[in-house]
């Protein structure tokens, strides 16, 4: 072509392709195809509104040009929240969400094309954004930044392919309430620390209102006692203890490592309802998958009389699977055995294997006792527990793909077995996982969904651990400590070794100001799992902040810190706790090295959002926080 027909121009650039797409299609091919086209059907009408024109669509991308950048923002903000509407009427597994990039840049153009830089780094900026999220260029925020109510996140300075520079990148905040009010250029603007908090028993404000309607009209659950007078005494077993290491997968597939994962926590959980043994929680014993430690000093770490190891091989429709168990004390063999069965005699085999061990260690069997009930489908159907341990294989991972793909296998189970309780906590767990870390742009939504599926778990089967430490989460974010409290107990009335739920009871007790009582559940749940997350730590170390013992409180937030460098409410437990002992100097030190991890953190939204059942309590807590500089 000859060079007078390339002309160049200043444009603005929006495009837009599919999150998660491939999955969708491989889901359902025609679904998704409808979806598609009805989507972008309304974006192109959008597009049009706005002023705009679309240059190309090719299979899920779109690609968009705009006169002005303002119109461009203005649409991208707009597509998002029609979209979001939209997706509200679809099944989680069939909703559709675009990713939207926007750049104020030069391009080329060759008839009704456009190529170049401009065109490249909105692309770029696309691949940046979230699912149903809008991400800008530097150029297009400096355009726009003060010409809209908007507000953005920096994201800092991003290498992007092909382009020589790093290119500044900003993400637009479509929920300005649930993030603050800040629009600053800074190294970082971290979510770390809300999406951690109510994982440690604060509170997301955006659910109070419009979660608490949804909740109360359609989802209202079986009424929980409160607990008067304190917690129960719950004392753990004095018998046994056991440490079940990961079952080596000798398949020579890595794929089939869900299935030896996935016999290892089932072994786990049948033992851990004998309320006479003291198991290990999976969290520890998991720390030496893919290792091969000496017997006793895996037994000295983890504080366990018996250790038990074995090993996995499917071959076909056959399964291979050999078992010990050691007493660390001596380093001999109490028992071992090899079984070869049918695959399909796998529920047998693993009750086969618990019971084996509770009888090697010296307890006799209980009339009428189930060990690990709740993880064999009722229908007693293969396919149905294969696809639940590949769901517990992705929710493990913690992230939000595999999150995704562990919500359409439950989904699964549930289609192939209704009657399956499990299957529903572990389904409305998902959900909360949106919740909790931001995976979705629809958090009163995600959290109704997790309520309807615990209500429908609890119908099925009230004797369900998993259910009731669920429900303690739920109602934690319906600000009712008490229900919380009582759920957790039931929990672990029902599974005796649950290290989580002890934990969890313990701080919710610290915030409820009784932290002699937390500190106490809460060395609970570190004795059941002796390699704990660094979260049972922070609750450990606020315990200790509340009832004033400081020097116990940062012994324990600096051993987060040497574990966890990055753990935000370490650091704003050692900035108060050395506020609150005058040293003002150290404080101030801990404070800067906060705002360094999260320059976007705020005293007022902290405020909002941070529970005490005591306000005097939260006002000196703030108040030391001041003192050390924030603000």
């Amino acid at each position: 072509m000859p060079p007078e027909d390339l002309k160049r121009k200043l444009t603005a650039i929006l495009s837009a392709d599919v999150a998660g797409y491939s999955l969708l299609m491989r889901d359902n091919e025609e679904a998704t195809v409808r979806t598609l086209t009805d989507y972008r059907k309304v974006m192109g009408n959008l597009i049009r509104q706005y002023s705009g024109r679309v240059v190309d669509s090719p299979g899920d991308n779109l690609l968009a040009e705009f006169s002005s950048v303002v119109d461009a923002v203005n649409c991208a903000v707009e597509i998002q929240r029609v979209l979001a509407q939209r997706n509200t009427e679809l099944p989680d597994n069939r909703r559709m969400e675009f990713r939207i990039g926007v750049n104020l840049g030069d391009v080329v153009t060759e008839g009704e094309r456009i190529y170049g830089d401009g065109v490249n780094i909105a692309a770029r900026m696309e691949g940046l954004a979230e699912g149903g999220g809008i991400c800008l260029s530097g150029a297009a925020h400096d355009a726009i930044e003060n010409k809209t109510e908007l507000q953005f996140e920096y994201l800092g300075e991003q290498e992007v392919k092909n382009i020589t520079k790093p290119v500044r990148a900003y993400r637009v905040l479509l929920r300005p309430e649930a993030v603050g009010n800040a629009s600053a250029e800074k190294k970082t603007k971290s979510r770390v620390w809300r999406n951690l908090a109510i994982a440690i028993g604060v509170i997301v404000v955006l659910l109070a209102g419009a979660a608490g309607v949804i909740w109360n009209v359609y989802f209202r659950l079986p009424d929980v006692k409160g607990v008067p007078g304190g917690a129960k005494e719950f004392v753990l077993p004095e018998g046994p203890s056991i440490a079940v290491l990961p079952f080596v997968n000798m398949s020579g597939d890595p794929e089939q490592e869900y299935f030896s994962d996935g016999l290892t926590e089932n072994i786990i959980a049948g033992l851990s309802s004998d309320g006479r043994l003291l198991v290990i929680a999976r969290n520890s014993t998991f720390a030496y998958k893919g290792k091969s430690p000496d017997i006793q000093e895996v037994a000295r770490k983890l504080g366990a009389q018996y250790v038990v190891e074995g090993s996995v091989q499917t071959t076909g429709n056959r399964v291979r699977i050999t078992v010990q168990l050691i007493d660390a004390n001596t380093g001999h063999h109490v028992w071992a055995d090899r079984y070869e069965r049918e695959l399909k005699e796998i529920f047998a085999l693993q009750d086969e294997i618990t019971i084996k061990i509770i009888t090697s260690v010296g307890m006799e069997l209980v009339d009428g006792e189930q060990y690990g009930e709740e993880l064999i489908p009722p229908s007693g159907s293969l396919e149905v527990f294969m696809k639940a341990m590949k769901a517990a294989e992705h929710i493990h991972r913690m992230n939000k793909e595999d999150t995704i793909l562990a919500r359409q296998k439950y989904e699964e189970v549930i289609a192939l077995d209704p009657e399956f309780a499990t299957a529903y906590s572990m389904l409305a767990m998902t959900y909360l996982m949106d919740v909790y870390f931001q995976y979705s742009e629809s958090p009163e939504i995600s959290f109704a969904q997790a309520s309807k599926n615990i209500k429908k778990a609890l119908a099925l089967d009230d004797g369900n651990y998993l259910a009731h430490y669920v429900l303690n989460h739920l109602y934690w974010l319906r600000k009712e400590p008490d229900k919380a409290i009582a759920a957790l107990e039931r929990a672990i009335e029902l599974n005796p070794n649950g290290a989580d739920a002890y934990a969890t009871l313990g701080n919710w007790f610290v915030f409820a100001r009784e932290p002699e009582e937390g500190i106490k559940l809460i060395k609970k749940g570190l004795r059941l799992d002796p390699i704990p997350p660094a979260i049972y730590l922070v609750y450990l170390a606020q315990a200790y902040h509340a009832l004033g013992r400081y020097e116990d409180a940062i012994e324990v937030f600096q051993l987060v810190l040497k574990r966890s460098p990055k753990n935000l409410f370490a650091h704003i437990g050692l900035t108060v706790t050395y506020s609150a002992l005058g040293r003002e100097e150290e404080a101030r030190h801990q404070a800067e090295k906060l705002l360094e991890l999260d320059p976007a953190f705020s005293l007022d939204r902290y405020a909002e959002i941070v529970y005490f059942k005591d306000e005097e309590a939260k006002e000196r807590f703030i108040a030391h926080l001041r003192k050390a500089g924030l603000k």
